[in-house]
């Protein structure tokens, strides 16, 4: 009898590692591995990641990089938005996860799978993520996961790995690990509960600076293109900034939140780069942008976010959030500078040919050249028209 054939979306981690061994010994499957790449491996990992599967038996490995699509299609639509979920995570694995689901349907429809199995527990996002993507481009594609089916934990799937003949790093395995351009996810004992802090030695970057370093990023249109005044690929200024940034133990948090599925989640992460390009560019919006652009801007930044994290990309509703943005960033261009420090940043200046706080109107605080000091009494009358017949009217007595 002809054995079924499985695309298995594949990290190298201890989740995909026991996938790869139960689907072939317990369910007598054939299987295929598939790495999607955001972005996020250092040199030579995907090499080891593909001999590690092909230890695991499977009967073929491929590379799928997404890291350009990612980029163009969901991260600058998240930097023109300035989206951080709960105001510190930048959405780093959840946003990932969409563009993976995506690279694992069309490499599954060139090459025939009818079955894609995945790592995912039954208690976090990332499971409806790859599920609702299959579902909604794929119908045809049957979704295996045999984690949440089998509801085991790290260490029985661990136990499971030993009895078969498989030899891993173990100590290694102790944190999962997700790793993309736009940031690296860190779980562990630790996360599981609400109290417990990560040890510095979880996160991958080692904090190994001191004192204080200043980078300047450059934008145009909303988009850092160039850093310490060299011109730059986006991809390249983020990977370039998360190399410079993260020694300094910069981008480090632990998010709290709501999943999907109704639970509380906690879980650190390492978004250097992320944090940074977000904090300037949002400095650089504050001088070019009008006060309703910035209101109705956060408003759709958030909203995108939040999209983006309940695995709703695919919605036609995030084009139409994607066209405001975008509109919206036309004069966003100039030069940011941040100061770097153990743990921290700030941005310290702000440089843009479209700078709104012009001192041929007024200098904030000291004087203005564009009216008189009887408009602004006059002005200040007629915003306050409205309050002062309301305490006319009901007296003052609810001010106490």
């Amino acid at each position: 009898m002809e054995k079924k054939k499985v695309l298995l979306a594949f990290s190298g981690g201890l989740d995909t590692s026991f996938c790869a061994v139960y689907l072939s010994d317990e369910k007598n499957m054939e299987v295929h591995s598939a790495i999607v790449n955001s972005g996020g491996f250092p040199d030579g990992e995907l090499d080891q990641i593909g001999a590690h599967a092909k230890k695991l038996g499977v009967c073929s490995h491929q590379e799928l990089d997404v890291t350009a699509e990612y980029y163009n299609r969901c991260i600058r639509f998240m930097i023109f938005g300035n989206a951080l979920r709960n105001r510190s995570y930048p959405l780093s694995v959840s946003s990932e996860r969409t563009f993976q689901a995506i690279a694992l349907v069309e490499y599954a429809r060139k090459k025939g799978f009818k079955y894609i199995a995945h790592g995912s527990t039954a208690a976090g996002n990332d499971q409806v993520r790859f599920d609702l993507v299959i579902q909604v481009l794929a119908p045809e594609i049957e979704v295996i996961t045999p984690i949440r089916e089998l509801k085991i934990s790290r260490e029985d799937e661990i136990d499971y790995l030993k009895k078969s003949g498989i030899k891993m790093n173990w100590d290694k395995l102790e944190y999962s690990i997700n790793q993309g351009i736009w940031g690296t996810s860190v779980g562990g004992k630790e996360t599981l509960t609400s109290s417990d802090e990560l040890p510095s030695e979880a996160y991958p970057t080692p904090m190994e600076k001191s004192g204080t370093e200043t980078v300047t990023i450059g934008f145009d249109q909303g988009e850092p293109v160039s850093l310490n005044g060299q011109v730059l690929e986006p991809v390249m200024v983020i990977r370039e900034l998360q190399k410079m940034a993260a020694p300094w133990g910069v981008g480090r948090d632990v998010h709290v939140g709501d999943t999907i599925i109704g639970i509380k989640g906690r879980v650190g992460f390492e978004a250097a780069a992320a944090r940074i390009i977000i904090d300037a560019h949002l400095s650089l919006e504050k001088h070019v942008l009008t006060r309703w652009q910035l209101h109705w801007k956060e408003q759709t930044g958030q909203w995108y976010g939040m999209f983006v994290h309940e695995a709703q990309y695919l919605e036609p509703v995030m084009r139409d959030l994607e066209a405001f943005l975008e509109s919206s960033q036309k004069k966003v261009t100039g030069e940011v500078t941040v100061r770097l420090r153990p743990y921290s940043f700030a941005v310290t200046g702000v440089n843009t040919p479209h700078d709104l706080m012009n001192a041929s109107f007024a200098s904030y605080g000291e004087m203005n050249k564009a009216w008189t000091a009887e408009e602004v009494n006059g002005f200040t009358r007629i915003l306050g028209n409205q309050q002062r017949i309301w305490y006319s009217v009901n007296g003052k007595e609810d001010l106490l």
